[in-house]
């Protein structure tokens, strides 16, 4: 069920998973309507907008991750770490990628009922709920001296987190996010330590790899050039997850020297998670498709993603939200049209973030839930 609601200075979107039987998930989306208003007005109405409708639509539900999107994190970013102290027990992140409907700030965020959340010693937050801890990490940085060190230090950390859970990168980790500060340049870095941390871990394109967004963003500090989230599930099986591969419409990434899922679906027994990694207008050659076309583009893009929805037997309809990113603010107005004709009713933020390669000029990820009955336990 999706919904959107307006709130003094904002709109709200949301999309509640209710199967009536077990744990209720939700995604809301929020967005301030008043672009003019200072960034620490537009700041509070957010915060005010994510009181009310947790308290008014969702007063059963607890925070799991927020993620911020930022028009200028260097100015931004200590305010929302300050609010957030405050206010807020779970996962954090916050990233510069300004949303390109002309404001400094909105607001992602996953919530669930009948949960407990709670702060592991190994740093990341624990979801308690059925057979299952769910391991959410927000904001992971360091300072080392480039981009490839600074993402070889992210996943040894990483990996030392998830051994304290008694889990490991290649069997509990599902989704990860890295946000490259001036991505053309340093993406190279990230890709060259994800590919050995890969390796050292197990992950290989003879067995798997993980889905992941890598993308155009940055945090307050300016020598930080790699910012990380992340996702894993402490008491999955290995044939609970299953992997993306669209091959009529897209390759491996192995093919052209990354490694990443396309997508990945988790089974339950009561339903299904699918986690769409960042996806552009690519072909099963790996070629970009529609070169210098950002309709064109957004068109392959979204049929990329149907298709991936399909392999794990969803479509949009069971979408719980979609980020859209382009690298061109020249392109917002066409792109929110397309975007917005196409999916009026799921939560959506539409954000200036160029993609990892530039003749890219859009990307999508997504999430979805759809029921399926299983001998697992449920979520």
């Amino acid at each position: 069920m999706t919904q959107k609601i307006t709130y003094n200075d904002t709109v709200i979107e949301t999309f509640i998973y209710d199967d009536g039987k077990g744990v209720k998930e939700a995604h809301v989306m929020i967005h301030v309507s008043c672009p003019t208003l200072p960034y620490h007005l537009q700041l509070d109405a957010l915060t005010k907008a994510f009181a009310f409708v947790t308290s008014s639509e969702l007063p059963s539900f607890v925070p799991v991750f927020k993620r911020y999107f930022l028009s200028d994190a260097a100015n931004q970013a200590d305010l929302v770490h300050a609010t957030e102290t405050e206010a807020s027990h779970c996962a954090v992140s916050a990233v510069q990628q300004p949303p390109l409907d002309g404001t400094k700030v909105a607001l992602w965020c996953y919530l669930a009922t009948d949960i407990t959340v709670t702060t592991s010693e190994s740093g990341l937050y624990a979801v308690s709920h059925s057979a299952y801890r769910h391991l959410w990490g927000g904001g992971a940085r360091n300072t080392a001296k480039n981009s490839e060190y600074q993402t070889r230090l992210l996943f040894n950390e990483y990996v030392t987190q998830l051994a304290k859970e008694q889990c490991t990168l290649r069997d509990n980790c599902i989704r990860t996010w890295f946000f490259v500060n001036d991505v053309d340049l340093n993406y190279a870095g990230v890709v060259n330590a994800r590919n050995r941390a890969f390796f050292t871990q197990g992950l290989t394109s003879d067995t798997h790899f993980i889905a992941s967004t890598g993308i155009g963003g940055r945090g307050a500090e300016s020598d930080v050039l790699v910012l990380m989230d992340s996702y894993a599930i402490s008491g999955i099986l290995p044939e609970q997850v299953s992997w993306l591969y669209a091959p009529t419409h897209l390759n491996r990434t192995s093919d052209y020297g990354v490694s990443f899922e396309r997508g990945t679906m988790v089974d339950y027994g009561d339903r299904r998670h699918v986690f769409i990694s960042g996806t552009a207008s690519i072909d099963n050659k790996g070629r970009i498709m529609h070169p210098g076309d950002i309709v064109s583009q957004a068109h392959r893009m979204t049929e990329n993603v149907e298709v991936l929805l399909a392999e794990a037997g969803c479509d949009f309809s069971d979408v719980c939200h979609l980020i859209i990113y382009i690298r061109d603010t020249a392109d917002y107005t066409i792109v929110n049209s397309i975007i917005s004709e196409r999916f009026p009713d799921i939560p959506k933020v539409i954000l200036l973030a160029p993609v990892c390669r530039p003749g890219w000029l859009i990307e999508m990820e997504c999430m979805a839930i759809k029921p399926v009955t299983t001998s697992f336990p449920g979520f």
